[in-house]
């Protein structure tokens, strides 16, 4: 039997990258899937259909995390469509590097709105469903340690993301609710090569730092999260897997 059979998941910020890639490897393990998109309706669709096509169960829902309502019409969607809710992978998240003289106010709330309420509404929302335990995993990554220049403002929120996966952990444990999270170094997505990423002398300084000499793929993230969203991770909880070639 596949590892996620009868299960339902939530995947935030799923219309392509990271997200994409996890919607559909839940489904192929068996999970029903809410596809949840912020703009990219077309995108979202089209995971949607390669989930479907390949004979698992999916569906497109549209919502801004960083909004109380949408977040919680996200987890109603999951419940309208499949009954239940097993997992979330709290993975919608923005980025932009600047140095300290370029951080405003705009660039500090957009991240933080996102990233780390997001992250909060959607799990507030979700935990009245998984009545008889479920897994949640975050999106952080090894900026929330690794000190790399120009990243005050999105380490800081994925600093974020790791003290709220520990401290969730501990509050949700007794519930058997587990909490990872999963922290990428750079992996190779429409956002990061948008955003100039890819290519650029920050890369350059990641891949030199990177035993394993690549950057990442969408499907290296994947994977892990259906180790966490499984059975087979049902003694972890609390943790923060570093998914980055060794890069540290």
């Amino acid at each position: 039997m596949s590892k996620l059979a009868h299960k339902a998941a939530v995947v935030t910020g799923a219309s392509k990258g990271i997200g994409a890639a996890v919607a559909k490897a839940l489904a192929a393990e068996g999970a029903a899937v809410v596809v949840n998109y912020s703009s990219s309706k077309k995108g979202a669709d089209a995971v949607v259909d390669a989930i479907t096509d390949a004979g698992g169960k999916a569906v497109a829902i549209g919502g801004d995390v960083s909004k109380l309502a949408d977040a919680q019409a996200i987890v109603d969607g999951a419940i309208e469509h499949f009954g239940r809710l097993d997992i979330v992978v709290n993975n919608a998240g923005i980025y932009e590097l600047a140095s300290i003289e370029d951080v405003t106010e705009e660039h500090f709330h957009e991240q933080f709105n996102i990233n780390v309420l997001g992250t909060l509404l959607v799990t507030q929302a979700a935990i009245k469903h998984l009545l008889g335990g479920g897994s949640i995993i975050n999106l952080s990554s090894v900026a929330s340690h690794a000190a790399l220049p120009r990243t005050a403002v999105y380490a800081g929120t994925k600093g974020a993301i790791d003290a709220i996966t520990g401290v969730l952990s501990r509050e949700l444990g007794p519930r058997h609710i587990r909490v990872n999270s999963i922290n990428p170094s750079i992996v190779l997505t429409e956002g990061t090569h948008s955003a100039g990423i890819v290519g650029s002398d920050f890369d350059a300084l990641v891949l030199r730092q990177t035993p394993l000499g690549r950057l990442g793929q969408p499907d290296d993230i994947a994977a892990v999260a259906v180790f966490l969203a499984s059975d087979d991770a049902r003694w972890i909880t609390g943790d923060n897997l570093l998914v980055g070639g060794g890069f540290r």
